[in-house]
């Protein structure tokens, strides 16, 4: 059986190496092959899942340094039918990809905003009064480095590979531990792991309306490892708080604990429980 993977492309993104991990995760451990199926946007990508396009969707979430990826939240809150299947985290190391000369004759420097972010401090340090420009994704940007003598491109040395395109400095991403955290995403529900996401939004902004449902999991010693508020998108000082659990949705304190909260919710959205593939698994050596 063929499984299609939609993920952010072109071939060459951090986000395709993602993909073809969990792939490798198929491959080993069901008789399902994937076929990767690249998106233009995050929101795409989700998209073609939810109106049946691909079966699953690999998205970025959370990045070391900059934290968690917004799109992939606000869509996933629009987006009802969507269920996390599977994280998977894995080391991102920049690579800054030119036909120029040396690094002096750079006067623009294209990528997705995440990861211009992620190398601000070196490229500050480099690169000064170059003009930054973002991409939707990483290997968008090199489409102007065969036109552009002067322009280069943060991307992964895997890139570099496929394109036949220079690199001109390696690891320039700001902190050598950069590691993206990934989902895997689709419509039908998952069978149960290590940790749970959820999203709520609650009824008014007033006193106590974030701390009560805190002490819910606090008072039965659930640990949150993240919790992040993002706007309604309805009115100024509205938000919706994502949290992630360590606990499965099914273990009986989990239960109450939702039943409980509910009363203090307008809207509660479980997207599943899953487990969480770890930085040093063989796995993510293969990519």
């Amino acid at each position: 059986m063929s499984v299609s993977i939609a993920y952010l492309g072109p071939p060459g993104t951090y986000t395709e190496a993602a993909a073809l991990a969990y792939a490798t995760w198929m491959a080993e451990n069901s008789d399902r092959e994937a076929l990767l199926c690249p998106c233009p946007s995050i929101a795409q990508t989700l998209r073609s899942v939810a109106q049946g396009e691909a079966h699953l969707a690999v998205v970025p979430v959370e990045n070391s340094i900059e934290g968690s990826v917004a799109v992939t939240l606000d869509c996933l809150w629009q987006l009802d039918r969507l269920h996390i299947q599977q994280a998977l985290v894995l080391p991102v190391t920049h690579t800054l990809l030119s036909r120029a000369t040396d690094l002096d004759k750079i006067q623009t420097v294209y990528s997705h905003p995440q990861a211009l972010a992620q190398c601000q401090g070196w490229l500050e340090k480099f690169l000064k009064n170059i003009q930054l420009v973002p991409t939707n994704s990483t290997t968008e940007a090199l489409q102007y480095l065969d036109r552009d003598l002067t322009a280069g491109a943060i991307a992964s040395e895997r890139a570099a590979m496929l394109y036949n395109l220079p690199i001109l400095a390696l690891a320039i991403n700001d902190y050598p531990d950069n590691c993206t955290r990934f989902w895997v995403l689709g419509k039908q529900p998952s069978t149960g792991g290590s940790h749970t996401s959820l999203a709520f939004s609650v009824p008014a902004n007033v006193p106590g309306a974030l701390v009560k449902p805190l002490q819910i999991f606090a008072s039965r010693e659930i640990n949150l490892n993240r919790i992040e508020s993002r706007p309604t998108k309805r009115s100024l000082g509205e938000y919706l708080f994502f949290m992630d659990l360590e606990a499965d949705a099914s273990q009986a304190s989990v239960q109450a604990a939702l039943a409980e909260l509910v009363p203090y919710t307008e809207v509660l959205k479980i997207f599943g429980s899953y487990n969480v593939l770890p930085i040093n698994s063989p796995l993510v050596s293969k990519t």
